[in-house]
């Protein structure tokens, strides 16, 4: 089931990568210091880091591959490699119980599985409101990180906001705003 969320996270998030125009690549991002092709590369990159991660690798290695080139001439591709191997990866035996060296803390393998697929549904719409797509996320995959937020960052040092503080949501907001802005995201301002 876990698989699955994060297999359909990623869906997502292909979704809107094949529909970068030729001229997006530069387009501003929610992600203040990315641009389209940053924020494609740190979810590519971020992928091949959790592979790594899940064979041994000590944070340190992950934080300094962190912004290294994973796209090169062909991003869709690169990308959707990246997921089939990070899927792999989280399902060879014993891969979901193992403990990992994340670089906000420990956690189990299937901790770390929740936490990428949550930030694989985020940066889904960060990647939609740059192209100015439609930014409706999956409602199972709102309804699951809303539900289980707490469960999925209990433990780890620095939290999900690493780029701002969350504005408050509106009165009567939709669930999909109310959780951006637990991760940072102001979905009232326009893209």
């Amino acid at each position: 089931m876990l698989l699955d969320r994060y297999l359909l996270a990623s869906r997502g998030f292909e979704h809107h990568l094949r529909a970068v125009p030729p001229d997006g690549w530069t387009a501003p991002t929610p992600c203040s210091e990315w641009d389209v092709r940053a924020l494609v590369n740190h979810m590519t990159r971020g992928n091949l880091n959790y592979v790594g991660m899940l064979r041994g690798v000590a944070r340190e290695e992950f934080l300094a591959r962190r912004d290294e080139d994973a796209l090169g001439d062909d991003p869709v591709t690169a990308f959707t490699d990246s997921v089939r191997a990070c899927a792999a990866a989280f399902t060879e035996g014993g891969a979901l119980d193992r403990v990992v060296d994340y670089p906000f803390g420990q956690l189990t393998g299937r901790q770390a599985l929740a936490v990428r697929t949550a930030d694989s549904t985020v940066h889904t719409w960060d990647l939609a409101r740059a192209l100015g797509a439609d930014e409706t996320l999956d409602p199972g995959l709102v309804a699951w990180l809303d539900e289980d937020y707490d469960t999925i960052f209990a433990g780890l040092a620095l939290g999900p906001r690493f780029f701002a503080e969350p504005p408050s949501a509106e009165p009567g907001a939709s669930r999909q705003d109310r959780l951006l802005t637990r991760f940072g995201r102001d979905p009232r301002r326009a893209g």
